[in-house]
């Protein structure tokens, strides 16, 4: 993946630039010239090194907004020094004067600041560059370091949530993962007005299953279970291992009714057919569902939508099992509906 640089600066500004930086096999480069446009560009599509132009209206402010971004603070700011009054006062200054302008530049937000002498002042070394575009380049050259860790701290971190958040038997989604998703999806839900629903499951008499045939056996029909299920899904479900033998699923853009649909498919795909251990071992496996629908007095977190579609799955247990349980909101009345297979 290329290294993206946004310059914010004129087209005059972006002819003064290393060769390097220009070639488009090398570098993918956005120039913007409105200090705006500049933002909403790195909010939308962060590039990973910013150049600067001193002389543009906002170039600083722009290095000191991005530091002030917790999620865009590692793009690498350099500021070019352009401006004529600096460039000036520079020659007439001492040594001092310039650490100090450049110590200020460093604490308003630049992460690299660079004088840019007239060519005339700076002489080429053997590669044609001079050593202002060395140092220029050299900068860069920081700045793709600096992304470039970043990337791979990122795929790491990723690597990490997704390995942190799978259930190492089944590798289904684990109870921290619903913890996360849940509220995610009922905020969502909300601000665009849409339909959530959620079904409990848990598999009937899994204990005896363990009893009978041993552990081993139960995981492996966990397992079963989970690839029958995952096959079975809509596009929109979203799978986790609650806990044990115990499920949930998160029906988006889903209503009541629906989602009762949903839960009696998949009581009768799992209870139809026989899960197959071995050539000489095939269990029967039944499972109970409970069914709810998010409601405008539910919390946030999804605990009431939860608790409420635990408390339909105990109902659907204790009326013996193999059935589905939920509450139709499409009436006026709440109701409960039980279906057995």
């Amino acid at each position: 993946m290329k290294i993206s640089i946004l310059v914010f600066g004129s087209q005059n500004f972006l002819k003064t630039l290393p060769h390097h930086i220009l070639d488009a096999r090398n570098f993918s480069i956005e120039v913007i010239i409105n200090m705006n446009q500049a933002v909403s560009h790195i909010q939308i599509t962060p590039p990973d090194i910013v150049i600067t132009q001193g002389s543009m209206d906002g170039s600083m402010e722009l290095c000191h907004w991005l530091k002030t971004q917790t999620q865009l603070s590692w793009i690498y700011c350099i500021f070019l020094e352009d401006r004529p009054q600096q460039l000036v006062a520079r020659d007439q200054q001492d040594w001092e004067w310039e650490l100090e302008t450049t110590a200020t530049a460093l604490k308003q937000g630049a992460d690299a600041y660079i004088w840019q002498l007239p060519e005339t002042k700076t002489e080429s070394n053997f590669t044609g560059m001079t050593a202002h575009h060395t140092l220029v380049l050299a900068q860069v050259m920081v700045g793709v370091r600096k992304a470039q860790k970043y990337r791979e701290l990122f795929q790491t971190n990723d690597l990490l949530s997704t390995i942190a958040l799978a259930d190492s038997l089944t590798e289904m989604n684990n109870r921290r993962a619903l913890e996360w998703e849940l509220p995610r999806q009922i905020i969502q839900a909300r601000t665009k007005g849409n339909p959530l629903s959620l079904i409990i499951l848990d598999v009937d008499y899994f204990k005896k299953v363990n009893d009978t045939y041993g552990h081993l056996v139960g995981d492996r029909i966990l397992q079963l279970i989970c690839n029958r299920l995952r096959r079975n899904l809509r596009f929109q479900d979203t799978a986790f291992r609650y806990g044990g033998e115990e499920f949930v699923l998160i029906l988006a853009d889903t209503n009541a009714e629906e989602a009762f649909l949903v839960a009696k498919r998949l009581n009768r795909i799992i209870g139809d057919e026989t899960f197959t251990i071995n050539s000489k071992l095939a269990i029967n496996i039944t499972i109970s569902l409970g069914t709810a629908s998010l409601q405008a007095n539910d919390d946030v977190h999804g605990f009431s939508l939860l608790h409420r579609a635990d408390q339909y799955l105990l109902q659907a247990k204790a009326a013996g099992r193999n059935q589905v349980v939920g509450c139709d909101y499409s009436t006026s009345v709440p109701h409960l509906k039980a279906v057995s297979s």
